[in-house]
């Protein structure tokens, strides 16, 4: 099951954390993956650290904000690896990001959430949708946040929004290729543990209902079966997963 030998993956914000263990499990089942992040070291650190391990992979810093980039970026990697099969749009923590309340962000802040997080996805579907919809088959999937679905207290208003705004093109954008192989699903997560800091993961624990926070390894397979043929018949769904975080 699950099998994507022979396929080719774009995975965003691959270079760090989720997105590179997204990265990792494709290219374990046989998938060439373009690693893309924002920033070249890392983006190349993780492919090379892939193919070390025996997976196909290629670095691809581009910036997702910038559509002349994300057109000039694809191009190459479709010469290079082969035709866009799955993209996952992965990248949507703008860089510096913090915890600030709505009233006290300078207006200049907020374009940074909307251009990553939604225009982001925006420039990446559009590079790729034409030719899988061409080909008969395709999966965009679209890792977002609980915070796009539901309130939190944190001081997070602008990323909420840009998830949110997310979350609703990629429904939409799900009956608009309903019917040509092309399946578009959202992926949306929890608390995460990215800080490293015992103190904050332990106080991020003890408000998920499983008792702990995600990992990287938590989000991965559930991104891998959305890409399988198995998941042909799930299109226009957000899958929480946030460990019981959210339920609904």
């Amino acid at each position: 099951m699950f099998d994507l030998e022979g396929r080719v993956a774009v995975v965003t914000g691959a270079g760090q954390n989720v997105g590179e263990g997204i990265a990792r499990l494709f290219a374990q089942r046989g998938v060439a993956v373009a690693v893309n992040d924002l920033f070249p070291e890392r983006a190349e650190a993780v492919a090379e650290s892939i193919r070390k391990d025996g997976g196909n992979a290629h670095a691809a810093p581009f910036d997702v904000t910038d559509s002349a980039a994300v057109a000039e970026g694809m191009s190459e990697l479709a010469a290079s690896l082969g035709p866009v099969d799955i993209l996952v749009n992965n990248a949507g923590v703008p860089p510096g990001m913090g915890v600030t309340q709505f009233r006290e962000m300078d207006p200049a802040e907020w374009a940074k959430y909307v251009d990553l997080n939604l225009y982001g996805v925006l420039h990446c579907t559009k590079a790729v949708v034409d030719g899988m919809c061409e080909r008969g088959w395709g999966r965009i999937i679209t890792v977002s946040s609980g915070a796009g679905q539901t309130r939190l207290a944190l001081g997070i208003s602008l990323y909420g929004a840009g998830k949110g705004a997310a979350l609703s093109f990629m429904r939409h954008f799900a009956m608009e290729v309903a019917g040509t192989g092309v399946t578009a699903n959202t992926v949306a997560l929890g608390l995460i543990d990215n800080h490293g800091d015992p103190t904050v993961t332990a106080a991020m624990a003890r408000q998920v209902p499983v008792g702990r926070t995600g990992q990287s390894a938590d989000i991965a397979p559930s991104v891998l079966f959305l890409a399988s043929d198995e998941a042909s018949w799930i299109t226009g769904q957000i899958l929480g997963v946030n460990g019981g975080n959210l339920m609904i």
